[in-house]
């Protein structure tokens, strides 16, 4: 019987290869079998040997290339056959990124699992878009939430966001009127302020602000698209640009 391969979960970060680690740098460039989400850049399967083979199971809203339990079922089916496989995601594998099932499915099936984490794209993006997601004066509290949850109306998102909290929002653009008026039925301030990040860490990056009842109309006068995150709170009104700059100023 042919020795099992191992499964590698690897976080590609929010998109610029420099934010790759080494040890996902070394996996990619070493890799026979990529299998990868949409959300991947391409510069970064650009560093795979010319002969990997490159798998896309790319996800959207409206349309997946295959469903979760298929992609267990080949991830599992192709270490079983004795192949190592690297599964690419956007982000950290662990952070919406469904990499506690592929684990999960690969240990049922007796496969040796690694787990390689990557910048996530709530740390990349407030990273590129120099908002503290943390600030002492400002926020001492983060959550992160999934914007395309079932049953959104029904859950309570009370003290998620407010004074002192920062509130990071994936996969919100397509629903971003029913986050909007969920929040403020929860509590949170029209005027709180917010951003949102679209192509994070990317050449076409854009970071758009505003109060969090105009959510939904500059997402759909801007036309954000995916991927996109949004922050809410009051970090993301902090300047921090000109905060270290005046800083430096100071210094001298």
């Amino acid at each position: 019987m042919a020795k099992s391969g191992t499964i590698y979960l690897v976080g590609a970060g929010p998109g610029d290869p420099d934010l790759l680690t080494l040890r996902a740098a070394r996996l990619i460039e070493h890799a026979e079998l990529i299998v990868h989400d949409g959300l991947v850049d391409r510069a970064i399967l650009a560093m795979a040997r010319p002969d990997a083979e490159l798998v896309s199971v790319a996800k959207s809203r409206a349309r997946h290339t295959l469903p979760q339990d298929d992609i267990c079922a080949l991830l599992v089916r192709e270490a079983l056959a004795g192949r190592d496989v690297v599964r690419l995601k956007g982000g950290d594998p662990l952070v919406f990124g469904r990499g506690g099932e592929e684990a999960e499915a690969a240990h049922a099936a007796g496969i040796r699992v690694e787990i390689v984490p990557g910048i996530s794209a709530a740390n990349g993006a407030a990273a590129a878009a120099q908002i503290a997601l943390t600030h002492r004066d400002a926020a001492s509290v983060v959550s992160f939430v999934a914007g395309q949850c079932k049953g959104l109306a029904e859950q309570d998102w009370a003290g998620l966001a407010g004074k002192g909290r920062t509130l990071v929002i994936y996969m919100g653009v397509k629903t971003a009127p029913q986050i909007a008026e969920k929040l403020m039925a929860d509590g949170l301030a029209p005027d709180m302020p917010l951003a949102v990040i679209e192509n994070a860490c990317r050449p076409d990056m854009r970071v758009l602000r505003g109060p969090l009842a105009a959510l939904p109309d500059v997402v759909e006068a801007e036309a954000v698209k995916s991927p996109a995150l949004i922050v809410i709170g009051e970090v993301t009104a902090r300047d921090t640009v000109a905060l270290a700059q005046l800083a430096q100023e100071v210094a001298q």
